[in-house]
């Protein structure tokens, strides 16, 4: 994984300068995140994989699916990692871009992983808190776990915060075995 993350990194850092550029960052991040899509499907993957075809039909493959989502810097692009057999770091790839499009516009999108459903008032509190804390611009995802037995875990980034009745527990069990 560690390969992988940094095989992707120049590839991300520069097509986010492309979309930057021509101030495309929407379009960038829906033809990315849509050709990272098809190349994680395993079905294109193992045509992706295969010596029997060649890096034109691979290249075409893809920008076909995507249809018109791709622009033609976009698809020379695709090329390009095809062509340098690095069309399998695309999702990762993208991975990056939305890492560096949220740095620049300074949001961020975090996840809220409660017991039990939670309200829209309570949610929009969460999001503000986060946003003055982070100093960024909280878009906050929610998800139920009801293996949690009570709490919340959020994560934003690299930033977990876990307020669970489980990972107090697992907390409090390590500080008494100490």
């Amino acid at each position: 994984m560690a390969q992988m993350i940094t095989v992707a990194r120049p590839y991300a850092e520069a097509a986010f300068d492309l979309a930057k550029d021509a101030n495309a960052l929407a379009a960038w991040t829906d033809g990315l995140s849509m050709a990272a899509q098809v190349v994680a499907d395993e079905r294109v993957e193992q045509i992706l994989r295969s010596p029997r075809v060649n890096a034109a039909a691979k290249a075409e493959l893809i920008i076909d699916i995507c249809g018109d989502v791709l622009d033609q810097k976009q698809q020379n692009l695709i090329r390009l990692l095809i062509e340098r057999d690095r069309i399998l770091a695309l999702p990762e790839i993208d991975r990056q871009f939305q890492v560096l499009r949220e740095h620049h516009e300074r949001t961020i999108e975090a996840q809220l992983i409660s017991a039990q459903p939670v309200d829209d008032a309570a949610r929009k509190q969460l999001e503000t808190a986060l946003s003055k804390q982070l100093d960024r611009q909280v878009t906050l995802q929610t998800e139920v776990d009801e293996t949690l037995i009570g709490g919340a875990i959020v994560r934003a980034g690299d930033l977990v915060i876990d307020g669970s009745v489980r990972g107090r527990l697992a907390k409090l069990t390590g500080a008494i075995s100490r």
